[in-house]
């Protein structure tokens, strides 16, 4: 009895198994279609203005082809990396991104870890609060922040307007809640047990944070830092409102309003410009794209 039962049993199981692996061969065959037609779609815009940066501006108005280059030249890259006009838009880019990633990691930590891991009343509610209030679109923003800017000047005296040093102060109101979010489930999925365990041995809260949470929340430090930097460097609308002069300018609007000049659009510098733009932020996550992924995993499923 037992010895047929065995017998039975055998070609369904085989059966059964066969029909699994034919599941997982089509499920890896659509997976891989749609990645490739995934690239494709993201890939096309980057791939056309490579080859537009490398063409002469006879042969943009030429058409004659807009997915080959003829005659490739790097004539729109010499242009523009020797112009003082953006090398000074790359430099007020830099400059400013680098600033509001350090302010944004000043006051995002440790709003992040109290909010986390110093339960007081209102903590959880106030945590959501600041994630809403990321969701906010800039387009409702800029104009109370414009006339709080002009009461600041008419009281005060000091020049914020048409100033790129503004941007520093205005461009934490879109990164700081965010990365405050990303820490709290960060900082939220590490066991309570170290940071009970630093406090019995005499730790204060900020010991605790500096010497535990932070080598350990490393992940999320360099997402929220990857985060904060790719808002401020490819902001438009805040720096198109609050800057006017040319040597204020940072890079998104400085390549569109000296490239573009009534109806004459300067295609090949503008491609040109818009790679070498995108390049920091593309090494940056070259190089750090996994830490990227799993902070904002832990940020997306903890807390």
């Amino acid at each position: 009895m037992s010895t047929l039962a065995i017998d039975k049993a055998g070609p369904s199981r085989k059966v059964k198994l066969g029909s699994m692996s034919r599941d997982r061969t089509w499920a890896l065959r659509w997976s891989y279609f749609f990645l490739v037609l995934f690239a494709i779609f993201f890939l096309t815009p980057p791939v056309y203005m490579l080859i537009t940066s490398l063409k002469s501006s006879a042969e943009i108005s030429a058409a004659t082809n807009p997915w080959w280059v003829f005659h490739p030249t790097l004539a729109n890259y010499v242009e523009l990396l020797t112009s003082n006009q953006f090398l000074r838009f790359f430099w007020n880019s830099s400059i400013i991104s680098i600033v509001v990633v350090i302010v944004t990691m000043l006051i995002s930590i440790p709003a992040a870890f109290a909010l986390a891991r110093m339960k007081f009343w209102g903590s959880a509610t106030l945590a959501t609060g600041v994630f809403l209030t990321y969701l906010i679109p800039d387009s409702l923003l800029f104009i109370p922040l414009f006339k709080m800017l002009a009461v600041v000047h008419e009281f005060t005296g000091i020049p914020l307007l048409n100033r790129w040093y503004v941007l520093v102060f205005i461009y934490p109101t879109l990164t700081v809640p965010f990365c405050t979010w990303i820490m709290i489930g960060y900082f939220a999925s590490i066991p309570k047990e170290l940071d009970e365990a630093a406090l019995i041995d005499g730790a204060s809260w900020l010991q605790t944070l500096t010497r535990i949470f932070i080598p350990v929340a490393l992940p999320g430090l360099i997402a929220a830092t990857i985060f904060a930097f790719t808002v401020s460097w490819a902001q438009f609308l805040y720096p198109l409102v609050f800057t006017t002069s040319i040597d204020q300018l940072v890079l998104p609007v400085g390549i569109t309003t000296t490239l573009i000049k009534g109806d004459v659009f300067n295609w090949g510098q503008i491609m040109t410009g818009a790679l070498l733009g995108a390049a920091p932020p593309l090494v940056i996550y070259a190089f750090l794209m996994d830490y990227y992924i799993a902070g904002l995993t832990a940020g997306a499923t903890k807390g």
